[in-house]
């Protein structure tokens, strides 16, 4: 498998000197006009990376804020065709910056893994994180995915032990996603002593970068996951700016400022200029 995206974005990070900052929406919420104008506002304001979640009617490994941005993506007509449709509306105009696309099985399931692979191909995705197929599944998506060129992302968790770690890695590419906090999304702050731990401990396993999600509310919690980790990934958070907002540009101010101040927070956090 030849370098993707994903891959030369993280080998840059390191040449920088610093963590990257990784933003979650998910595609389509609140609206498909206005979804497209917050993701194209994202490289600008500071992510590195983008994930767009695959709006689902059952996420269950979500919290109420993803819950609701997904809920209100379909509600507003978003498909897993209008989700490829976004990335390749924003490929028109960015061809460098990381797109994933993380969510559940079903939808791609419901696609056809063999043609949602080519159209996610097509479109620009460079990475899949699926959360609710494990390792011994690899033959349903993972492989494929990697055989068509994506990055296959997985998540280790405070409970994925040393026994289980080798099983998660197998078949793991572009970066690992480790949830800081046991539970769904949003549900506690980070606690960074233990992530710290955990960290070192992954990196007995893989040489792969680790990304750092769950619980990062703001720039100080950024800044302190960018000092131990390769990645901060931030959903809830921004997702929250689009519930509270107003109107639909009230939406796209809120995500990229508050965008912009995790950038801020990451890009400072091992130069000692980042949030404290």
């Amino acid at each position: 498998m030849s370098d993707t995206r994903i891959d030369s974005r993280f080998a840059a990070l390191r040449a920088e000197g610093r963590a990257g900052l990784v933003t979650f929406l998910s595609a389509g919420d609140p609206d498909a006009a206005t979804s497209l104008e917050i993701v194209k506002g994202l490289p600008s304001a500071g992510a590195d990376l983008i994930e767009l979640g695959m709006p689902f009617t059952d996420p269950m490994a979500d919290g109420p804020s993803v819950q609701a941005a997904g809920l209100r993506a379909l509600q507003s007509g978003a498909t897993m065709r209008h989700t490829l449709q976004l990335v390749r509306d924003f490929r028109a105009e960015d061809d460098e910056t990381p797109v994933i696309l993380m969510g559940y099985y079903n939808p791609i399931h419901h696609y056809g893994v063999e043609p949602f692979l080519k159209d996610a191909v097509e479109a620009g995705v460079d990475g899949l994180i699926v959360v609710d197929l494990p390792p011994e599944e690899d033959e349903e998506l993972c492989l494929p995915a990697l055989n068509a060129g994506l990055n296959f992302i997985r998540l280790a968790t405070p409970t994925t032990d040393d026994k289980r770690l080798p099983a998660v890695l197998a078949n793991t590419s572009g970066f690992v996603y480790y949830v800081s906090i046991t539970g769904i999304t949003g549900a506690a702050a980070v606690d960074v002593g233990p992530v710290t731990f955990a960290i070192e401990r992954l990196r007995r396993h893989t040489d792969l970068p680790i990304g750092v999600g769950f619980g990062i509310k703001n720039a100080v919690d950024a800044a302190a996951v960018a000092r131990v980790a390769d990645a901060a990934v931030v959903g809830s958070a921004l997702v929250d700016r689009i519930e509270a907002a107003a109107s639909p540009r009230a939406a796209v101010d809120g995500v990229l400022s508050l965008v912009r101040e995790l950038a801020d927070g990451v890009r400072g956090a091992r130069n000692g200029s980042g949030a404290d």
